[in-house]
């Protein structure tokens, strides 16, 4: 089994280019590469497009900024596509002042629609919406006598991705809920880099407990650590 490439958090912001779109994992900051955020703040990343569950805490008034929210204060996104952003009051103002293109998916929609990108398939079909403003622009099909939405698959350019625990080969582990959009993300993008808490040997991570394996993983990055350990 290839052992895969660790590398810094600073190389992996290093690879997301201007213009493409990311795929985040975490929900509200749980599950979030934050290491790897950081990086992407500091190195003044312009005109992604994101694709995460939220926008993440922005409260810094209590101190409380999660995940991507940073991100969003940096103005590093052209455009998001998510399931919520009520817990970011900067998210809203940019996209009231059109400053930031918001693209809202019904959550179970948004995730299989990145399953299915995962999967190959060109999208899915869904009940959700149906008779809403959701279903504005898309194509409806019925099927019996009920009306169901085709939703295009959402693949994306990069996956920034958090995991508990990784060995050397890149199979992962997650940590409870701290799971949520990672594995979906892992399988849809064309390159997948991961912020792992603890690096093991290969062979430590029993089977039977790998959430993603290492064949859809490209890098690695060691919370807190620098490449090459």
């Amino acid at each position: 089994m290839v052992s895969k490439p660790i590398i810094s958090a600073a190389q992996a912001a290093a690879m997301v280019r201007e213009g493409q779109s990311v795929h985040v994992g975490g929900f509200l900051g749980c599950g979030s590469p934050d290491a790897i955020l950081a990086e992407l703040v500091k190195a003044g990343a312009k005109g992604l497009t994101l694709v995460c569950n939220d926008t993440a805490v922005l409260d810094e008034k209590n101190a409380r900024i999660t995940g991507v929210a940073p991100l969003i204060k940096a103005k590093c996104f052209s455009k998001a596509i998510v399931s919520h952003i009520g817990t970011n009051p900067e998210t809203q103002r940019q996209m009231n002042a059109g400053e930031l293109e918001v693209i809202l998916v019904p959550q179970g929609t948004l995730a299989e629609r990145v399953r299915a990108a995962g999967a190959g398939l060109g999208g899915i079909l869904t009940p959700t919406g149906v008779g809403t403003e959701v279903e504005q622009g898309k194509q409806k099909i019925l099927l019996g006598n009920k009306a169901y939405l085709l939703e295009e698959a959402l693949p994306g350019d990069v996956a920034l991705l958090k995991a508990k625990k990784a060995d050397k080969a890149g199979n992962l582990v997650y940590s409870k809920t701290a799971r949520n959009f990672n594995p979906l993300m892992a399988t849809a993008c064309k390159l997948v880099i991961v912020e792992v808490e603890e690096l093991v040997e290969i062979g430590d991570i029993d089977p039977d407990q790998v959430h993603t394996p290492g064949i859809f993983i490209d890098y690695i990055v060691v919370a807190n650590e620098e490449a090459g350990v």
